[in-house]
């Protein structure tokens, strides 16, 4: 894996801790704790709550390998080992996430850890019901459903990948990841929360972090034009805490969550022109045309085929 840039990888720093994120992150604490305390008769109640906790959280952990809220990377890793969404260790997070800030590398099949897009090659080997699977998974729905499932799989496909070439720190990853899956499972067992309702809010915080990652990048012969604005500040800017305006993070990898919007609205037209335009004004426009209609081809549209 392409190592990250001086740029991109987080570093100590002197500067004074960044309380509005250790404060979001104490109140996940709260928050989570509250669903598992909340009694049965409570159902759906705790249950839309631990999933809205759970997308949060997903966020925090993003700005915690970017840096936040300490800039003291052991101090940030100590915090992210600990995963109540339990799919995902967060040093392998943190790994191909630093990798695939590696803006020339966005949407290639090979090079991007989190893109969508195949090689047309691997496209054109594939069965019709892959292709129909893979097609259905390309509008915001389909993405909803089975992203999260086709997601995981691909993930942890390339993973033992990786291993099988000689990569062992996934091992310790993974390995590290334990601990707070045990954590989680032993208080979700002390709670009125059954395991499956448990495992399916993980799911659907999974799924709500597809809204954000539907459409963030797209296939385009310039690098510049390839990461997206979504100007939108509803509940779901709040859990994706502003990633949503994604050129911007992009291009100020280690600004915090909350100053994302005053500088977008200091500097709109340059962000605007730096992407080409690839802005949506809110989340309600991206359901509206993508709900049901795949925004792109599944097969990367710019790159040739490799042979083998």
């Amino acid at each position: 894996m392409t190592a990250p840039t001086a740029d991109t990888a987080p570093r100590a720093s002197t500067t004074r801790v960044d309380w509005p994120t250790l404060g979001l992150l104490a109140g996940f604490v709260a928050v989570w704790g509250l669903a598992l305390l909340l009694p049965a008769s409570w159902g759906i109640v705790g249950f839309v709550i631990l999933v809205l906790a759970l997308t949060l959280h997903s966020s925090l952990s993003h700005e915690l390998l970017h840096g936040h809220p300490f800039g003291v990377e052991r101090a940030e890793t100590m915090i992210g080992l600990w995963q109540p969404g339990l799919f995902v260790p967060y040093l392998r997070f943190k790994r191909t996430h630093l990798a695939h800030h590696l803006d020339a590398n966005l949407t290639d099949p090979y090079d991007d850890p989190e893109t969508a897009y195949c090689d047309p090659a691997v496209w054109a080997r594939l069965s019709q019901w892959q292709r129909k699977v893979l097609d259905i998974n390309n509008t915001l729905a389909g993405r909803l459903v089975l992203g999260p499932l086709i997601g995981m799989l691909a993930f942890v496909r390339s993973d033992i990948r990786t291993f099988r070439m000689g990569e062992r720190v996934i091992v310790s990853d993974w390995a590290l990841h334990i601990p707070g899956v045990v954590l989680t499972l032993w208080a979700v067992a002390l709670s009125e929360m059954s395991l499956g309702a448990y495992l399916a809010a993980c799911y659907c915080a999974m799924s709500m972090l597809k809204i954000r990652t539907f459409l963030e990048h797209q296939a385009h012969a310039r690098v510049s034009g390839r990461t997206a604005i979504v100007e939108d500040r509803s509940i779901l800017g709040f859990l994706f805490l502003n990633n949503n305006l994604h050129v911007v993070h992009h291009m100020h990898p280690r600004l915090a969550w909350y100053k994302l919007w005053p500088l977008y609205l200091a500097q709109k037209e340059r962000f605007v022109t730096r992407n080409h335009g690839y802005v949506y004004k809110s989340y309600g426009d991206v359901f509206r045309q993508h709900l049901w209609r795949r925004k792109e081809p599944v097969a990367h549209p710019l790159m040739p085929a490799r042979k083998d």
